[in-house]
């Protein structure tokens, strides 16, 4: 269980901060790896470019990370429900809008798609994100949590090399990716 991230102080602040970013790694990685197989799967190649260099997936961090802290609010059962259908498409539709708003590309498209939004979302993988995050929540968290519970001891000397490493994928992904835009494109 996690201690709820609403009224807290001093060091146990730092230490849910800690726990939740650990998850938001695994689950960023988690997600590469899912996309990377579904790449593999569709495509025939595992990697798929994405926004970072490395290998995680942000919003798949993100979304796992909104669903627990609903879940921790103790909301009725089907009100949950609803937000697992609903909190991960709106982390993919807003991720989708900024990443193509700031770098004039968009990383994904579902416009060819029955009921979609912009093609930053589409109702048929809104639909096999509820069903992942259902399965996040009550199957993958509780082994999430014993992860935890064994590196623990060890994650707050690894947290700041993860953090820098991750901030490090960020800022070279974002100056990239910036210039690479502003460099001049010739036609042949």
């Amino acid at each position: 269980m996690i201690i709820p991230i609403f009224s807290l102080s001093g060091d146990i602040a730092v230490t849910v901060v800690g726990q939740y970013f650990f998850y938001f790694m695994v689950y960023s990685f988690l997600g590469w790896v899912l996309e990377g197989t579904y790449n593999l799967y569709s495509n025939g190649s595992f990697r798929k470019e994405g926004f970072l260099k490395g290998p995680f997936k942000p919003m798949y961090g993100f979304a796992p990370l909104l669903l627990l802290i609903a879940r921790d609010l103790t909301l009725p059962l089907p009100l949950f429900l609803f937000l697992a259908l609903i909190i991960p498409s709106a982390v993919e539709f807003i991720s989708g809008w900024l990443l193509k708003t700031v770098f004039h590309k968009q990383w994904w498209d579902y416009s060819g798609m029955s009921y979609q939004l912009q093609g930053h979302v589409c109702l048929r993988f809104s639909l096999y994100w509820w069903g992942l995050s259902v399965a996040s929540v009550y199957v993958i968290q509780p082994l999430m949590e014993l992860l935890y519970s064994g590196v623990q001891p060890i994650w707050k000397f690894v947290l700041p090399i993860v953090g820098f490493y991750f901030m490090a994928d960020l800022l070279w992904t974002c100056w990239s990716r910036y210039r690479m835009e502003k460099t001049p494109q010739y036609q042949k």
